[in-house]
């Protein structure tokens, strides 16, 4: 079992953004940026392309909502996207808003960031996710 599947069943605490029956979007605890969210199939599947067609839809038009909450909530130009990551077997799409293109640099990450900001803006994504 992943650390995801770990989350996503609630044995591992997280800042949790939304869900539906297949998906699961929570903030990153290693954010490149305030607001970084993670989105992932609930159906443990290490390689994105793996998934089906119509999963594979499924999870881009969920992030895309999550994108949207995202945009709305945190003073940001554009929510950037990337599919990257080989160190937790579970496929995800990484959700980061964005001022510059800068902010999509995963090698700066924010340290130590503060759970109660972390809290807050998970909350108010997740008050915005429709």
């Amino acid at each position: 079992m992943t650390i995801f599947s770990r989350i996503i069943s609630g044995e591992i605490p997280c800042y949790k953004i939304a869900e539906n029956e297949d998906f699961f979007a929570f903030l990153d605890i290693n954010p490149v940026n305030w607001g970084h969210t993670l989105v992932v199939p609930k159906k443990e599947t290490d390689y994105i392309f793996d998934l089906s067609d119509d999963e594979l839809s499924a999870m881009t038009l969920f992030a895309k909502r999550v994108a949207e909450a995202l945009k709305e909530t945190l003073p940001c130009r554009k929510v950037g996207m990337a599919v990257i990551g080989l160190e937790v077997p579970h496929a995800h799409i990484h959700l980061v808003p964005m001022r510059s293109e800068g902010d999509m640099d995963f090698s700066h990450k924010i340290s130590d960031p503060d759970p109660e900001k972390m809290k807050q803006i998970a909350a108010a994504v997740s008050a915005n996710f429709k």
